[in-house]
């Protein structure tokens, strides 16, 4: 396809809608999956420095 405007690249010969919709919900699902793979590598990191704790207090305990 060749555009003569803007407006016509956007529009993408009438099905603009449909092809701007998919890569904004693909987009938004993307960032979407970012956010929960960073949340959820916060709540391991934070889980080991419990268990890591937990472990120093046992052995602590166990020596004395």
């Amino acid at each position: 396809m060749i555009w003569k405007s803007l407006d016509d690249f956007i529009a993408m010969g009438g099905y603009g809608f449909y092809v701007w919709g998919s890569y904004l919900v693909t987009a938004a699902l993307i960032g979407t999956e970012i956010l929960m793979l960073r949340a959820r590598r916060r709540t391991v990191e934070k889980a080991r420095q419990v268990q890591k704790i937990l472990s120093e207090q046992t052995k602590h305990e166990t020596t004395t």
